[in-house]
């Protein structure tokens, strides 16, 4: 037997808690993994607290990132006693998912956990802190490069834009960051950040074109933040999106891409192949300093995850909530 936290919607509403399983219920997969410790993401919050239908069938076990031990396998790529990280694919939305500890997995879906970095370092990494490598490859791939000039990291205080100043500051980027969290101004030097700006200044409708100021941006907002920051973008700059924390509305024009040429470059995270899973891993284990990790994240309990996705989705949370699950 091992713990869960176990989603249900019925007649008789919404729950979200711990629950006791065995192997014998888990799905169908190739690999049966022990997961040591998973994560909370914004996406795991929305299904934890039901404010949004992330949740395709019930019930459902949340945690769409693990990171543990290979127990049995009939994959050729694993064996018993592998590390392994795992990140989307679907779970937690439409598979159970690794806030769990045993799962069933597909062996064509896990990452080799990284030797520099421990499970709860891959956790404090998790979808967010891969979401922030996968925006940075972006951004290289359009051209930027360190010395440019300033790049802008939205919801710096969260879990994507915290791991994103940390890579970019490591890299050697001008980083600035953007929060409503004027006190977490130390946090966000301590990462790297050379400077920080108030996000009221990026969130309020704003005019289609406007000063140039960034060679490049990461965006985990939407909205009018991501509009704003495409219409300050220089000249040939790009701009990395994976969020959606002020909307998913996108008011803009389309002034910024054709008469500056900038480039809005889209990421996805859940999907992502394989191949460019294990270059972004591969490139976390180089460009990301294992010190950050303890600056950004908190641990908690299974027991504590509903409580902590709330606070999550009302913006009280600094950094990445690390679950321990064994």
């Amino acid at each position: 037997m091992f713990k869960a936290l176990q989603l249900n919607k019925g007649d008789a509403g919404f729950s979200a808690g711990v629950v006791e399983l065995d192997d014998a219920q888990l799905p169908p997969g190739d690999v049966l993994a022990q997961v040591e410790y998973s994560t909370l993401n914004y996406k795991d919050a929305l299904a934890i607290t039901n404010k949004s239908p992330v949740v395709r069938i019930w019930p459902m076990v949340a945690g769409i990132d693990g990171a543990g031990t290979v127990l049995e396998s009939t994959h050729p790529g694993w064996n018993a006693g592998d590390r392994f990280v795992h990140n989307g694919w679907g779970l937690g939305e439409t598979r159970w998912g690794l806030m769990s500890g045993h799962a069933r997995l597909q062996g064509d879906w896990l990452v080799p956990l990284p030797s520099v970095f421990t499970t709860r370092q891959a956790m404090a990494i998790g979808t967010a802190g891969y979401t922030a490598m996968l925006c940075v490859l972006a951004l290289e791939s359009h051209g930027a490069r360190p010395g440019d000039g300033e790049v802008l990291v939205t919801g710096a205080t969260g879990g994507v834009g915290s791991v994103a100043v940390a890579i970019l500051a490591k890299l050697g980027y001008t980083v600035v960051a953007a929060t409503g969290k004027t006190s977490e101004e130390a946090y966000l030097k301590e990462l790297g950040a050379s400077a920080v700006v108030e996000r009221a200044e990026l969130a309020a409708p704003g005019k289609p074109l406007q000063k140039e100021r960034w060679a490049a941006v990461v965006d985990a907002v939407g909205s009018h933040t991501l509009a704003n920051a495409c219409a300050q973008t220089r000249y040939g700059g790009v701009v990395a999106a994976c969020g959606l924390a002020q909307g998913a509305d996108f008011p803009a024009t389309v002034m910024p891409f054709i008469l500056r040429g900038v480039t809005l470059a889209g990421v996805d995270s859940v999907m992502a192949p394989l191949a460019r899973r294990r270059q972004a891993w591969d490139r976390l284990a180089r460009d990301l300093d294992p010190a950050r990790l303890e600056t950004i994240t908190q641990e908690i309990t299974l027991e504590q995850a509903p409580a902590r996705a709330a606070d999550l989705l009302a913006g009280q949370v600094r950094g990445r909530l690390v679950v321990k699950i064994a």
